[in-house]
This record gives structure tokens, sequence and C-alpha cells, in this order.
């Protein structure tokens, strides 16, 4: 399919919301890690672009969490940004989830190691949008409405499908999720997270619930086909990391598709990893970015921001074959590496997108039976 009308897709199924006028009225003068900073709505309000990047730089540092190296590329980005702005980079907890985030935001509160900004899934961010400082960057109006909220408080960055990899030197090729359950994957399939806490692993849940009949409006059956796996001695209790993948333990991987991919040019001469969208199980979902109302560095954050939405860093994103959110805008306008695009993993048929309603079903479901069915 053509990243055209993935993205278009993509805004189907997402939240809607309404988009709001943008900016305020531009502040009287801006300050590294000042009020002026801290309250700032768009770039206009530092008095333009080289000015916030002049705040950005007097601050000097951005502190960021959750985001793994091989992860939709950002270890590409955080490099790309402090070779730009000189501007170093703390990066904490890589591995952790959406909620872990949230949770060192609240724990570091008020200190200068607290994050300036967060990388979420749609459930965490809508839940938690009171801790988020509304910004509307330079490319705002190229985001899709359906993907923003309004007041710029959350935004859709990237974006792809769950996805299995596995290493064809020691697995048959699956091409659909019940494969999994066959003998051939004996404590083989790892799931990346816990679904209860992890937007990847509810990803993943959810996608097994559409291979095993299940829909956008009932995760159940995902349940019930993760407590077959366990029971067919086939679910491995390993987080996956690139280490892991890396090293034999963990030879298939339910995983966002950007992930898995990015790990198949690192194994080269290491093992064969390969990655698959399965049939009749297209999840699709956005992760979203919100700058800490709280944060230590605000113009930094800021920055942070205006890079990630600029052609470069959505450009980095395709690189790391996750589906950047202007995708649509920078295909029409010329601006797309269109050499990452092409190397997109391939989707074909019925895709699924999730609302907020429907995730929210969800997850109640999920918190209820999880534990129980495979705990």
């Amino acid at each position: 399919m053509t990243p055209t009308p993935v993205l278009r897709l993509l805004g189907v199924g997402a939240l809607a919301i309404a988009l709001a006028a943008c900016g305020a009225p531009p502040a009287k003068e801006s300050s590294s890690g000042g009020t002026a900073a801290a309250t700032a709505k768009s770039a206009a309000d530092f008095g333009g672009v080289d000015k916030l990047v002049e705040a950005a730089k007097k601050e000097g540092t951005l502190n960021v969490i959750a985001l793994p190296p091989d992860w939709a590329n950002y270890g590409v980005m955080i490099k790309a940004f402090t070779d730009k702005y000189g501007i170093k980079i703390d990066s904490a907890q890589p591995d952790g989830s959406s909620a872990d985030e949230i949770k060192a935001a609240q724990q570091l509160k008020g200190g200068d190691r607290a994050p300036d900004v967060f990388d979420l899934g749609l459930n965490v961010a809508v839940a938690n949008k009171t801790m988020f400082a509304p910004y509307k960057v330079a490319t705002w109006e190229e985001i899709p409405a359906e993907l923003k909220d309004g007041e710029g408080l959350y935004y859709g960055d990237y974006g792809g499908f769950m996805s299995i990899g596995y290493d064809a030197g020691k697995v048959p090729a699956p091409t659909k999720v019940e494969d999994l359950l066959k003998p051939e994957y004996a404590g083989k399939v790892a799931l990346n997270g816990d679904p209860t806490q992890a937007g990847a692993a509810f990803s993943g849940v959810m996608m097994a619930s559409l291979g095993s009949g299940g829909s956008a409006d009932d995760i159940a059956p995902g349940v019930e086909f993760f407590k077959k796996l366990k029971a067919a001695g086939n679910f491995l209790p390993v987080d996956p990391s690139p280490a892991t993948i890396e090293s034999g333990q963990t030879p298939v991987v339910i995983d966002w598709d950007y992930t898995n991919a990015a790990q198949t040019a690192k194994l080269v001469g290491k093992a064969d990893w390969k990655t698959v969208v399965p049939t009749g199980a297209q999840i699709g979902a956005y992760y979203n970015q919100a700058i800490n109302k709280d944060a230590p560095h605000p113009a930094a954050a800021r920055l942070w921001q205006e890079f990630l939405y600029s052609d470069e860093g959505q450009n980095i994103y395709l690189q790391g074959l996750s589906r950047p959110v202007r995708l649509e805008a920078m295909t029409k306008s010329g601006k797309v590496d269109s050499a990452a695009a092409a190397k997109l993993p391939k989707t074909e048929g019925k895709q699924v997108f999730q609302t907020q309603e429907q995730a929210d079903k969800a997850k109640q479901v999920l918190t209820a039976t999880w534990a129980q069915a495979v705990g």
C-alpha cells in the first residue's frame, strides 16, 4: 500500500478532536527556563525559531525518556538534534513504557532530572493531558486534524502496524497469527511488554484478537490466543530487546513493524531477521508527542518538537521504517525520502485503527483478564 492512503486510514480510526485556533499572543520576552519559555505556545511566542534556538541553547540540556535507540530511529534522531544544536540529551529508561514516562514525571516533578518531553501511546496521552503544556509546531497545519489535540497538548508523531519479527534460520515463516501456535514455535514467541501497561504489547494482543476472529471492539479473543500460546508452551515470558534478539534468546517477537524491521539490517551476518504484518490482523496506531508542563528545560523541549516535526525529523522517522505523521503532506510536496518510503513493510487487505473509546474498553477487559489468563 502506498504511503498516502495509509496515512488517511490511520486518521479515520484515530480520536477525532476539533481543531482550535493556533497560538497565543506573542510573549514580551523569552528566557531560558523562565515563565515565557514555559508558557510559549508556538515559536512565535519566542519571537521566531531563531530566538527559540537561542533560548534552548542557553538551557543546554534536554531530558527524554523511554526512547530506545532502535525504536523509530530514535538513536539517529537524538544524535542529529545534538549535532545540529549542540544541546546535550539525557535519555532515561530507554526501555520504559508510556506508563513509566508518566510515573517518572510525577516522581521527579520540580527537579532538573524530570522528563522534558513524552512519547506516548494514545490512551496514556488522553488520560494524562493535564500534565502537558500546549504547543503548536511550525508544521502544525500538516498534521491531520484527527491525529492531534486541538489545543496542541499532544499530537501524533509516527505510526506503524503490529507485526511478527522472526529469525528465519530458527523458525518457519509465519503468515498469520495462528501459525504461532504450531510446535515449531515452542518457547520462542515473545511479546514486547505488559499489555496492561505498554502500548506495543496492548496492540500485540489486539493483533492476536483480529487474527482469532475478534475485532476493534473485542480484544477477548486476543487474550484467549495468548492463553493458548502459553498452554502450548510457545509463549516466552521475556521482554524482548535488541540484545535478546541478537543473542537468539527471543527468536520470534511481536512488536511494531518499524521496530522489528530495524533489526534486519543490524543483524546482517548474524541472523536472517524478517518482519511480516500477518494476514487478517492489521492493527495500526500512532504514538504521540507532548511537552511536560513542568519541564526543567522548557525551551529545549519546544525546540525538540520543532525538530521532530520538521522535514528532517520526519524523514529520520521514515528512515527508521515508521510512518511519520506528515507523510502525506511531504509526499505531495516532494519533501519525503522516497527511497525510505519504498522500504516500509508491506500491508495488504483490511486495516484496523481503534478509536479511543474502543481502546478504553479493550484496556478494561485486559486489566480484568490478562493476569489470570497469562500471568
